[in-house]
C-alpha cells in the first residue's frame, strides 16, 4: 500500500504516482513505486532510508535530472515531466539549486567563478550577489583559489553558495555532508539552513545523518522504492 502524503495549498513541488524502472542486463528493477510527495514553499524536507531504498533516484526525479516512467512532477504549477530538455534546463537555472556529495566544482574556475557560474550560464551576471555569498560562506580569503587548493569543507561551502546564488525556489542536496568530517558537516548544514532562512528557498536533502534529520521540518522515510513514513 502506498502512503499518500496530504497535499497543501502552499505546495511548491508536487509529485504524483511516480514510477521508475531501470534495466540491468536482462533484468528490470523497479526503483520508485507509485510515490506521492509534496514540498511546501520554504520547507526543509529530509529523505531517509537504507542504501538502495530509492532516495537518490527520487531526488533526481523531483529535480528533473531524470524522467519518470510514469507520474508527474510539478514545480510552482508547471509540469516538469512533460517538458523537453531545453525547457527543463531553463527551469533548473532559474528555479533550482543543487548540492552534491562530491561537490562537482569546475576545476579550472576559482571559488568566485564557480559561485558565479549559474548566473553566467543564465546571462544574468550579478557581482554583488556573488560577493554577498562569498562572505556568507566565509571564503573571502579564498575567492581566487581553485578547487584543488581548498579543503573538503571549503569546496562544499563553495557548492552551497553556488546552489543559492540565483535565488532558487528550491534547493536539492544529495548527501551533502557525506564526504565531510563531523565538524565540517555541521558547519555546511548550518550554513545551508541559515542561507535557506534568509532566501526562503525550500530545501530537500537526501541523507543518512540522523542529526541532520532532527533539524528538518519533515522527514520522509523510504523503503524498497516506496514512502513508508
Amino acid at each position: 500500500m502506498t502512503l499518500a502524503l496530504p497535499t497543501s495549498q502552499a505546495a511548491l513541488l508536487t509529485a504524483t504516482k511516480l514510477n521508475k524502472t531501470v534495466h540491468v542486463g536482462d533484468q528490470s528493477l523497479s526503483i520508485i513505486k507509485d510515490v506521492n510527495i509534496h514540498v511546501n514553499a520554504g520547507e526543509f524536507v529530509v529523505i531517509m532510508g537504507k542504501s538502495g531504498s530509492g532516495k537518490s533516484t527520487l531526488l533526481g526525479l523531483l529535480a528533473a535530472l531524470d524522467y519518470p516512467d510514469s507520474g508527474d512532477v510539478e514545480l510552482a504549477g508547471q509540469t516538469l515531466s512533460r517538458l523537453n530538455e531545453d525547457a527543463l534546463a531553463v527551469i533548473r537555472q532559474r528555479d533550482m539549486g543543487f548540492v552534491f556529495q562530491s561537490f562537482h566544482l569546475l576545476p579550472t574556475l576559482t571559488v568566485a567563478e564557480n559561485i558565479a557560474f549559474p548566473l553566467d550560464i543564465a546571462r544574468r551576471p550579478d557581482a554583488a550577489r556573488v560577493d554577498e555569498l562569498i562572505e556568507a560562506v566565509d571564503l573571502g580569503h579564498r575567492r581566487h583559489s581553485l578547487p584543488n587548493q581548498l579543503s573538503g569543507g571549503e569546496q562544499q561551502r563553495t557548492a552551497v553558495a553556488r546552489a543559492l546564488v540565483s535565488r532558487p525556489k528550491i534547493v536539492f542536496a544529495d548527501e551533502p555532508t557525506g564526504n565531510l568530517d563531523e565538524q565540517n558537516a555541521n558547519q555546511v548544514m548550518q550554513l545551508l539552513l541559515d542561507l535557506r532562512q534568509k532566501t526562503g528557498s525550500a530545501l530537500v536533502v537526501v541523507t543518512h545523518d540522523s542529526a541532520l534529520a532532527d533539524m528538518a521540518d519533515r522527514v520522509i522515510t523510504m523503503h524498497d522504492g516506496r514512502i513508508v513514513s
